[in-house]
């Protein structure tokens, strides 16, 4: 299943990428080559994605994820977009690492949280670490107080529930 996993995302990841050539038609010569780079890329990934890749396959998954990007993380990056212009005009940053621990169960849900947070503009994700149940995150403008915060909420605001959500 890893193989034919990786094979289909590939193909279609091809099929994207190669796609306005021929306006959205593609040539046979295209379609052979994607192929023949699809099934080299699954057979030399299939060992790393593993069974669990099935999980996004789900069209649930797709679906709660168009949610999640429209909605909650979109709105969070204009958001933050408008902090960090306003910490540049003013110039009042207090930028600093702090460790935000959080209550997530894999490494997809690791994944989602840090790339989300990274994305967001004035915060960094630096470390990841399952062990300690932490996030280490560079944030731009740490509020007096919140050095060492006890929950992730003022961090990575509902990202962390969506990323729980969605790499189940």
């Amino acid at each position: 299943m890893p193989f034919m996993v990786a094979f289909v995302f590939a193909y279609l990841l091809w099929l994207v990428l190669t796609a306005g050539t021929n306006g959205l038609l593609w040539s046979t010569g295209e379609l052979i080559a994607g192929l023949i780079f699809a099934g080299v890329v699954a057979y030399t990934t299939k060992d790393v994605i593993g069974e669990k890749s099935t999980r996004f396959l789900n069209p649930i998954k797709w679906l709660e994820f168009a949610v999640y990007s429209v909605g909650p993380l979109f709105w969070g990056m204009v958001k933050a977009n408008f902090h960090v212009a306003w910490l540049v005009i003013t110039g009042k940053i207090r930028p600093g690492i702090v460790r935000v621990p959080v209550d997530l169960e894999n490494d997809a849900q690791y994944t989602i949280l840090s790339n989300s947070i990274t994305l967001t503009p004035g915060t960094l994700t630096v470390d990841a670490c399952p062990k300690e149940k932490a996030l280490y995150v560079h944030w731009i403008d740490i509020p007096p107080g919140l050095e060492r915060p006890e929950n992730s909420e003022p961090v990575s605001g509902p990202f962390e529930k969506w990323a729980r959500r969605l790499g189940r």
